[in-house]
């Protein structure tokens, strides 16, 4: 078992244990020896997509800062309205899965439950408009991406990995130009441990040598590990709420790597 914190120019860590701050789960460390830890080619980098490529979550931030903001409720705060819509948006996933759709749904549905007054088709109209910038922004690729990735498809098979709806997962990668590095694209209706090995069964991947990368611990990470793959964990500041989770222990055998930015795994890779 090997877990190692990163940062780009300092001596690989040794993580000891795990804390939260207000944003996310982050993985305290102590020095550790020194090592090399360049992989050899031709791994198999299974790799998400939303705020690990590119930014995602902060348009859903600011969809829902402009709901919260029209609600207007008097009796609950900002914070308890999120709350309300967290359950909503946990509730409409197990019914109608990921995507756009699916959080306008969340919206209206929060809304009815905290208002008396009924939702009218322009009550309607305007919640939905909170979501157009959604649909509608350009793709904003993360510092590095494009190079890293171009620089990491010469040495290794690339898999984007990601989930939600197919039509706009892999819309958005078309848009971000980076389409060409990957060998195969993976639109998954949920990331579990089942999945990641039906995943690699279907790719041939050997556990050994795939590595599974994303800011994710709840949709990335642990299930990844729990499928008996390696994983490489980069945070991201506004990982979506209903992701965050503790990042588990790599079970023996297998190896978990934190990085400050997707750039550096050019230097692990």
């Amino acid at each position: 078992m090997l877990i190692i914190r990163a940062p780009l120019g300092s001596p690989a860590c040794h993580v000891s244990r795990v804390t939260q701050s207000s944003n996310r789960l982050y993985n305290l460390y102590v020095p550790f020896p020194p090592q090399s830890t360049r992989h050899s080619t031709n791994q198999t980098l299974l790799i998400d997509a939303d705020d690990t490529l590119w930014e995602n979550n902060i348009y859903f931030e600011r969809a829902i800062a402009s709901f919260i903001s029209y609600l207007d409720h008097h009796t609950y705060t900002p914070e308890q309205v999120r709350e309300h819509l967290n359950l909503c948006e946990r509730a409409t996933i197990a019914a109608r899965g990921y995507g756009l759709q699916s959080f306008r749904h969340s919206l209206v549905d929060c809304f009815e439950r905290l208002t008396d007054a009924p939702v009218t088709p322009e009550k309607h109209q305007r919640i939905v408009s909170f979501t157009e910038a959604i649909a509608n922004h350009e793709i904003e690729l993360l510092p590095g991406v494009a190079e890293t990735l171009a620089d990491l498809s010469t040495r290794h098979r690339l898999i984007l990995v990601t989930k939600g709806d197919q039509k706009e997962q892999t819309g958005k990668l078309q848009r971000s130009g980076l389409a060409a590095h990957f060998s195969a694209v993976e639109v998954l209706p949920e990331k579990h441990n089942e999945a990641y090995q039906a995943l690699a069964e279907h790719h041939r991947c050997e556990a050994s040598t795939t590595w599974m990368i994303g800011n994710s611990p709840k949709s990335d990470i642990n299930p990844a590990l729990a499928a008996g793959l390696h994983a490489i964990f980069i945070p991201h500041n506004f990982t979506w709420v209903l992701e965050h989770e503790t990042v588990n222990q790599p079970p023996t055998g297998q190896n978990l790597l934190e990085l400050a930015s997707f750039v550096e795994l050019a230097v692990h890779f």
